[in-house]
């Protein structure tokens, strides 16, 4: 059988690495550590992992968790689970025992794989899976005590490296679901097509300007999104992947010296803990696209990573939507614009993919609002590049469809250019006296002082006006301010009413994606109250 025959009229990522594998058979594809494998050699690996599946009993449709951090079997994954005929599920590393067990029974899981030193988080709820059958360890640090299962390398090998002719007949099956990350509780499984897997890749290589020429450094997690669709992209483009274990701030500078890394992708939270890092270097020396999303990046944090030679690209989307939906596309008029001028249009959400398709932005009739820049609605996808539902959850794919169009719970207004501006999430908006106030904007100000390092704004009681904002701030070392002095530096900055009536110092609660977890801190504000507004 002619393994090439069943891609016929179907859009899949699983086409870029069978190319690849005779265009840049010789070229480096993945480097980790001291190891190196050319994408001749990435494709027999994950040949060999999805014939190894098959051989082990894998049946179309079935789902395959990977528990792992960002090495190189992760990458492997992403093709050689759907290529095997199964959905990848890939599992927040940062997650509680009994969080993981929910996402492997919810998904119905039969393999597990999963790096030996997460092994003390599967072994408490162990008893409680499900369906997971079988157990392969990989062993990336040799010191932690595998589960009882098979070795990964030993599991390959029962594999072939030649060529398997695909499963997949319908551009529209399930590649993977993606849990949500936790913002507002309950995790849902989203499900990705191969069809939408493939058109967001292709919007990734576009609007992020990646060549074969690309080096990649892997900062944002796999797990989240299917990085973004980045492990496809790359590999789709004939670039060179840098895995990175762990985020650590000195390890990225150094990666990026060392390997003169191209592109990378961060929430605003790790460009703040990369930019604040003492022995960064002040100016760098090779241009670096930095893609930046998971929350909206201030001005001023944009403004300073072109000042050092960044150049950053702000997208924006949500799981349910592969990762980024949105890109502020750059004009070229405003190239003469100052960096503060500049960093305030790069702040904004923009406009679709160049792959993506319907965007609104709506009042509760579903009516369009008025692209003034001033008037709040929600924004609300539709197209290729949305999900296709929650798994095994119809009723709450029929809530976020509502309408026909993917419900965003995020408020934008939109300007007279067509581009997008988050105001904040819908349960995240302050309403105190009857005033509409935008808990980004309150933050925005905050980052504008120079001894703020992190921030989150939320709502909480007050006897006369209902609600007020609170801002949850964390310092920069060695820097001190009062919190009357931030308060007054807010007055000097927005309107009285829209500024914070306490500050508390402390570290800010976030996601493994380096979302902040605002709920937790509003919840902690609000216990005893019966909230007046929509809550998380």
């Amino acid at each position: 059988m002619n393994p090439k025959a069943v891609y016929q009229n179907i859009l899949t990522p699983l086409t870029f690495i069978e190319r690849n594998a005779k265009v840049y058979r010789d070229k480096v594809a993945i480097i980790y550590g001291n190891q190196k494998f050319t994408y001749s050699e990435f494709a027999a690996r994950i040949n060999c992992l999805a014939s190894a599946l098959r051989y082990a009993g894998i049946e179309t449709g079935e789902r395959v968790a990977f528990f792992v951090f960002n090495t190189p079997q992760m990458l492997e994954a992403h093709f050689a689970v759907p290529l095997a005929g199964g959905i990848l599920v890939s599992i927040n590393t940062r997650l509680a025992p009994q969080e993981v067990a929910h996402i492997l029974n919810d998904s119905g899981a039969k393999f597990l794989f999963i790096d030996t030193e997460l092994a003390d988080i599967i072994r408490p709820v162990q008893n409680d899976l499900k369906t997971v059958k079988h157990i392969i360890n990989i062993h990336d640090i040799e010191r932690f005590t595998p589960l009882p299962g098979e070795d990964y390398e030993t599991f390959i090998k029962t594999g072939n490296p030649g060529a398997l002719p695909s499963l997949i007949t319908d551009e529209n099956e399930t590649i993977t679901i993606n849990y949500t990350s936790g913002t507002s509780g309950y995790p849902k499984g989203v499900m990705y097509s191969h069809r939408g897997a493939y058109l967001s890749t292709l919007g990734a290589i576009i609007e992020t300007n990646l060549t074969p020429n690309s080096v990649y450094l892997w900062t944002l997690p796999m797990f989240h999104c299917n990085g973004w669709c980045f492990p496809w992209a790359v590999t789709a483009i004939g670039g060179t992947h840098i895995c990175l274990r762990k985020f650590h701030p000195e390890k990225v500078w150094e990666l990026i010296q060392q390997y003169q890394v191209t592109h990378f992708n961060a929430a605003p939270v790790i460009l703040i803990s990369l930019l604040n890092y003492r022995e960064r270097p002040q100016s760098l020396t090779q241009p670096i696209t930095i893609t930046t999303a998971g929350a909206p990046p201030s001005p001023t944090l944009i403004e300073k990573y072109t000042a050092i030679g960044a150049k950053i690209i702000h997208v924006y989307g949500l799981t349910e939507v592969y990762g980024p939906y949105t890109v502020c596309e750059y004009q070229t008029e405003w190239e003469n614009l100052n960096n503060e001028e500049k960093g305030k249009l790069l702040a904004r959400q923009g406009v679709t993919y160049i792959s993506g398709d319907g965007l609104r932005v709506v009042d509760k009739n579903m009516q369009d609002i008025p692209a003034d820049g001033k008037t709040m609605g929600e924004v609300v996808m539709q197209g290729n590049m949305v999900m296709k539902g929650y798994y095994n959850d119809p009723e709450g794919t029929e809530q976020a469809f509502r309408g026909g169009w993917f419900h965003s719970g995020d408020l934008a207004v939109m300007h007279p250019d067509g581009y997008i501006e988050l105001r904040d999430r819908i349960k995240d908006i302050i309403i105190t006296n009857g005033e509409n106030v935008s808990s980004i904007e309150v933050e925005q100000c905050l980052y504008r002082h120079e001894a703020v390092l992190e921030c989150a704004v939320v709502s909480v009681p007050h006897k006369k006006r209902g609600e007020a904002p609170k801002a949850f701030i964390t310092l920069k070392e060695d820097v001190q301010v009062t919190e009357q002095e931030l308060i007054q530096f807010c007055r000097s900055q927005i309107a009285t009413f829209k500024c914070p009536i306490a500050i508390e110092f402390t570290n800010l609660p976030k996601t493994s994606t380096g979302k902040i977890q605002k709920y937790i801190l509003r919840n902690k504000e609000w216990v005893g109250y019966e909230r007046k507004i929509q809550g998380a």
